[in-house]
């Protein structure tokens, strides 16, 4: 593995905590940037759509929207009245994030270019992963301040473009934190485990935690995986040990997380960024 300095993770996150107020009966504060997450406040009751797509709502008038790697410009907030009589709307710019270009060398080639077997199971695999993140309940385990689930060097940025054996590939979705195999793996925030699967071609072994409200964390490479589907973790709660397994060339956490189809970047959720690592 390559290694960024962690001065490069330390600009993104201080340019990116934005907060917003919006209507008196609209309130969003959160990162308004690509891979970023806001949480938003309503009046109890009222519906919320971003880009002409529901969005969960508590019973308290709370939810969460995400924006992905590339995301657009600008999104469009809309909130229906309890009795749907009325509506308003609120454009939401969203700040474009450059990002850097990540050369990795001496994977093997069947990872990088794998043959048609390869790639059935890949889509297979794809599939059952994204089918686990797509639990949408009630439950609000992200509102707490989420934690590292490792500390360690920095070793690969959300977004970044790879190439990789001198091949162009898709970019990087998540934070990678170097650590050695064997190394404790906690929970960032309370959740449901919702996929476990040691084996898969990419990834080495694999977990998902669901956080409500369809958010979830995906921890790849694993070496061990100490919880079970239909688990319930807490915040702290040791839930696997770092290793080397899958497409890497040493041992180290892959921290990703999702909002509906959107990949969002794990390190704007931290606070405290340099006092935790």
């Amino acid at each position: 593995m390559y290694h960024l300095p962690v001065l490069f993770l330390t600009l993104a996150i201080s340019a990116a905590c934005i907060v917003a107020a919006g209507e008196p009966n609209l309130k969003l504060t959160g990162n308004f940037m690509q891979g970023g997450l806001v949480h938003g406040q309503v009046v109890p009751g009222e519906k919320v759509q971003i880009n002409g797509h529901g969005v969960r709502v508590s019973v308290d008038g709370k939810f969460i929207i995400g924006f992905g790697r590339d995301y657009p410009a600008q999104a469009k907030l809309m909130v229906y009245s309890v009795d749907g009589s009325t509506k308003r709307n609120q454009t939401l710019n969203i700040e474009a994030r450059e990002y850097a270009i990540e050369r990795i060398d001496g994977l093997p080639e069947n990872k990088v270019n794998p043959d048609k077997e390869a790639l059935a199971r890949i889509i297979q695999e794809s599939e059952n992963i994204s089918k686990a993140r797509s639990l949408d309940d009630d439950r609000m385990d992200f509102k707490s301040s989420f934690i590292w689930p490792v500390l360690g060097p920095i070793s690969g940025v959300y977004g970044s473009q790879r190439v990789l054996n001198g091949h162009a590939r898709r970019p990087h979705f998540g934070v990678d934190i170097a650590a050695p195999t064997g190394t404790p793996v906690q929970a960032p925030a309370a959740g449901m485990v919702t996929y476990v699967n040691d084996k898969v071609y990419y990834s080495g072994g694999t977990l998902v935690v669901d956080h409500g409200h369809h958010l979830s964390s995906s921890f790849l490479h694993l070496e061990e995986i100490l919880v079970k589907v239909g688990d319930r973790v807490e915040q702290g709660q040791k839930i696997a040990l770092v290793g080397s397994t899958g497409r890497v060339t040493g041992a180290h956490l892959d921290w990703r997380m999702n909002w509906h189809q959107q990949r969002l970047d794990p390190a704007l959720l931290m606070d405290d960024l340099l006092e935790q690592r």
